[in-house]
């Protein structure tokens, strides 16, 4: 009955709100992180709202109040960043090596013809919100100050203390780990070390190398707006963040209140039927089940070393399991009659399907969640960024294991994913994260939803807002609170010590002259 209510509820909520304009800022060239939003985005299109996305990835069919503007200038080098992500590099260089990055797509984004002609003009446009990917592009934050329009971020990993500065959260490093250190909320003592100093490192270089070309751009591309709002103001005033989280799925941790857990935004809760030959193959198991191998988006298995690829074909060879595998060309030489291959599968389908008992991944975020949200067991081989902690998170919990591609053996990779089919552990611990996970009051898009009208509603939500936005770094952390009361015991200490030598002083000398009257 509550259920019946709710969802009567969302469906007369946008007679109660007018159509907002809405841009959209999401111009990453890696398609997950489009992948998770799009749902989102055009769900506020189906209830009225003018949504203008800036994106990578535009809609090959048209959309009823969505218009894209494409940034296809963000896939310039792309796989040669992608590969140059497996040098190895100091935190230091990491962290420039992100940075610049992600500051070549923000420049993308404001010299893009249409973006400077249709949205940087002043006057010519408006928009009533401004929703972006909160991922190291503070100089687009502008168009909120540009158009005088609250802002709403998106993580599509979860939090950082980058992500923490936007509302004033607070991240403890005692046990939220930085997202590229692959630790858990369980760290040992040296653990907690890097990770302090680890963090440290990274908010150096974001704030005095990364920080000042974003302000330069800021400065550049919006003249007006930066000399009435600065962007180091801007970027501490988002009315919401969303993040592609949930407790349920890594460990309980603080949050702001408008920091708001929408951990599978993407995930439709009704599978599609599967395509003819793929639900015929996936049959075919019988009791054996099915695999399912691939690395995502941003890694192919096309691009895999003669080595690896041989040892992950031996491998799928020898198994009595049939196995779908997401190839990027259309033929894989030496491909064994139990192996399927595609370019492209439906994931979450195929994760909805019974008969699929194991998935094979390279750890990314989104496959995490959707192997939560089905109930599947997973074998993680991470490559980079967060995928080293995911899989992590995933033997802690108990739902996965874990190999690194690049020197595993056949033995191992046949052992494990044994291991992980034939011991009932992994699958109950899917199964029951599975269920905690879907144990929810609405589903993650209706939430995201419902707060982003919120925020229309309420002209920016802004009494939500932490007072810590406003204070200093000394303040925010009473240094100054702790200095003085350091400085009031000093003080006191060393009056009381020059009161008790002067004391002694005269004790002293009262005993001299004493001495000198006896003589």
């Amino acid at each position: 009955m509550l259920a019946i209510r709710l969802c009567s509820f969302l469906l007369i909520l946008p007679a109660c709100l007018e159509a907002a304009r809405i841009l959209a800022v999401f111009p990453f060239p890696g398609p997950s992180q489009y992948i998770n939003v799009v749902p989102y985005l055009k769900a506020l299109a189906s209830r009225g709202h003018e949504v203008t996305s800036i994106n990578a990835f535009p809609q090959k069919k048209p959309v009823k109040n969505f218009r894209d503007i494409p940034i296809l200038e963000v896939f310039n080098n792309y796989n040669d960043i992608i590969n140059d992500l497996n040098d190895p590099m100091n935190i230091w260089e990491e962290n420039n090596f992100i940075n610049k990055f992600f500051v070549d797509i923000t420049r993308s984004v404001l010299n893009n013809k249409e973006v400077q002609e249709t949205l940087l003009p002043p006057g010519k446009d408006h928009y009533d919100l401004i929703i972006v990917e909160a991922l190291r592009s503070d100089a687009y934050y502008g168009f909120a100050a540009h158009f005088n329009a609250p802002i709403i971020g998106i993580s599509t990993f979860g939090t950082d203390y980058n992500i923490d500065e936007l509302v004033g959260n607070v991240s403890p490093l005692s046990y939220i780990p930085l997202v590229t250190d692959g630790f858990t909320d369980r760290m040992t003592f040296s653990e907690r070390m890097t990770n302090f100093v680890d963090t440290t490192i990274a908010w150096l270089n974001y704030r005095y190398v990364h920080m000042p070309e974003q302000e330069k751009m800021y400065a550049e591309h919006f003249p007006e707006a930066s000399k009435r709002v600065p962007l180091s103001e801007l970027n501490r005033n988002f009315s919401l963040v969303l993040l592609n989280q949930h407790f349920s799925l890594s460990f309980p941790r603080p949050y702001v209140p408008n920091m708001i857990q929408v951990g599978g935004l993407h995930i439709s809760h009704k599978p599609a039927p599967l395509p003819k030959d793929l639900e015929d193959f996936i049959q075919g198991a019988e009791d054996q089940g099915v695999i399912y191998f691939s690395l995502g988006s941003n890694v192919q298995s096309k691009d895999l070393p003669a080595d690896r690829r041989e040892v992950i074909l031996k491998t799928f060879a020898s198994l009595p399991q049939r196995v779908l595998w997401k190839f990027e060309d259309d033929q894989l030489p030496g491909k064994p009659p139990n192996v399927f291959i595609s370019k492209w599968f439906p994931q979450p389908d195929i994760l909805a399907h019974p008969k699929v008992k194991l998935f094979i991944t390279h750890g990314g975020l989104l496959s995490t969640i959707e192997s939560i949200h089905h109930g599947k067991p997973v074998l993680g081989l991470p490559f980079f960024y967060d995928q080293f902690l995911n899989v992590r998170r995933a033997t802690q919990a108990g739902f996965g294991l874990g190999l690194d591609h690049k020197t595993m053996t056949q033995q191992e990779f046949r052992a494990t994913i044994e291991r992980l089919l034939k011991e009932p552990r992994y699958a109950e611990t899917a199964k029951q994260m599975s269920d905690r996970y879907r144990d929810q009051p609405m589903s993650p898009l209706d939430t995201a939803i419902w707060w982003t009208e919120y925020v229309l509603r309420h002209k920016g939500a802004y009494h939500m807002r932490v007072a810590g936005q406003d204070l200093g770094f000394f303040a925010y952390h009473s240094v100054d609170v702790i200095g003085t009361l350091l400085g009031g015991a000093l003080l006191i200490i060393v009056v009381t010590a020059a009161l008790l030598w002067k004391i002694a002083k005269l004790a002293g000398l009262g005993s001299s002259k004493k001495k000198l009257k006896e003589q």
